[in-house]
C-alpha cells in the first residue's frame, strides 16, 4: 500500500476509534473506488461490510454490477449480496430490515459493520428512516402489471407524471418497480409520494454514523468508468447478459439499471455494437452525476486528492 493509499484511511481509522459505537458508512459516484476503501477498512478495523447496493444484492447480475471480486470477500466478509432471486425485487424498508440485522450481527461477534454502496435511498433510509406510506396493494399492483403488458412501460410512468411530476422526474420509465409504487401511493393516499418525503426530511437519526467518500474530479470520473465499462465487455458482459434474458429475467428491476438496459437494448437489436460502449458510459455518467449530487446533501467526509491509485478501480 502506497503512501496515498495509506493517507486515505487516516481519518476514517481515527473517527473509527474515537467513536466506536458510530456506523461506518462508503459512499461515493460509481466508480470512484468505495469496494477498495471499505475491504482496507474492514482489515483494518477487523470489521465486516454491509452492501447498500441495489444491484448487487441479486444474485446472477455479475459481470456489470461491480460486485466484490472472491479475493476482496475473502480480505473482508461482506453481507446483502446475491441474495435475492432476481423476479423478487427489493425495497428500501426490506433492504432496512436485512441491514439491520446484519449490522447487529456483526457488532453481536465484536466485529465493526462498515455500510458501502451507492444506492443513496438505501443508505438514507438505513440511517434515517422512510417516508411513513401505506402497505402494499396487491390488487393495485396486479392492475399496473396489467396496464404495462398492454400499454408499454413508458405509458405508467406518464400515468405517474400527471399526479407526481417531482417523482417521476427522478424516475426511469424502464423502472416498473418504483414507477408503481409511486402510483400506488398516490392511488391508495390521494397524496405523493415526494410530498409525504419531503414532510418527512429523513430528519430522525436511526444510525450515528459517519460517512466517508473518495475525492474524485468529474474527468478522473469519466476516464474510470470508461475504463470499467471496457473491462466489463471484454470480460463476458455481453454473455450474462444474453444469458439473464435466457433465464427469464428480462422484466428484474437489475435487467432496468444503467449498464444492463443498454446491454438488453443491443441484444434485441435496438443498439448496434459500435455504439453500445458509448451508450453505458454516457449513462453511467449521467447516473453519476445523480450520486454526486446528493453528496452535496449530506454530511460527509471527502478524503484524497483524486488519486488515480489502483484504490479508486473498483466500484
Amino acid at each position: 500500500m502506497d503512501a496515498e493509499q495509506t493517507h486515505l484511511l487516516d481519518l476514517p481509522l481515527a473517527k473509527a476509534r474515537t467513536d466506536p459505537e458510530a456506523l461506518l458508512v462508503v459512499v461515493g459516484p460509481t466508480a470512484s473506488g468505495k469496494t477498495a476503501l471499505a475491504v482496507r477498512m474492514a482489515e483494518a478495523l477487523d470489521g465486516e461490510i454491509v452492501s447498500a447496493d441495489s444491484i448487487q444484492i441479486y444474485r446472477h447480475f455479475d459481470v456489470g454490477s461491480g460486485k466484490p471480486t472472491t479475493e476482496e470477500q475473502r480480505r473482508a466478509p461482506h453481507h446483502l449480496i446475491d441474495i435475492q432471486d432476481p423476479l423478487d425485487p427489493i425495497d428500501a424498508a426490506r433492504f432496512v430490515a436485512l441491514a439491520d440485522r446484519a449490522i447487529a450481527d456483526i457488532r453481536a461477534r465484536g466485529r465493526r459493520p462498515i455500510v458501502c454502496g451507492g444506492t443513496f435511498l438505501w443508505v438514507r433510509a438505513l440511517l434515517h428512516g422512510l417516508a411513513p406510506s401505506p402497505a402494499a396493494d396487491d390488487r393495485v399492483r396486479a392492475l399496473h402489471r396489467a396496464f404495462v403488458l398492454e400499454s408499454g412501460r413508458q405509458a405508467l410512468h406518464e400515468r405517474l407524471r400527471t399526479v407526481d411530476p417531482r417523482s417521476a422526474a427522478r424516475l426511469h420509465p424502464n423502472d416498473v418497480v418504483r414507477v408503481s409504487r409511486a402510483l400506488e401511493v398516490f392511488e391508495l393516499t390521494g397524496s405523493t409520494l415526494y410530498e409525504r418525503q419531503a414532510s418527512h426530511g429523513f430528519r430522525p437519526q436511526r444510525h450515528r454514523a459517519h460517512l466517508f467518500a473518495i475525492r474524485v474530479s468529474a474527468n478522473g470520473l469519466t476516464e474510470r468508468i470508461t475504463n470499467r465499462v471496457d473491462a466489463w465487455l471484454a470480460g463476458g458482459w455481453l454473455d450474462e447478459g444474453a444469458r439473464l434474458l435466457q433465464a427469464g429475467y428480462g422484466t428484474s428491476r437489475a435487467m432496468a439499471s444503467v449498464g444492463y438496459r443498454q446491454i438488453a437494448m443491443h441484444l434485441a437489436g435496438e443498439l448496434p455494437r459500435e455504439d453500445l460502449r458509448e451508450a453505458i458510459v454516457r449513462a453511467t455518467r449521467v447516473f453519476a452525476r445523480r450520486q454526486r449530487t446528493w453528496l452535496n446533501h449530506v454530511e460527509v467526509d471527502h478524503l484524497g486528492r483524486d488519486s488515480t491509485s489502483e484504490l479508486c478501480d473498483r466500484s
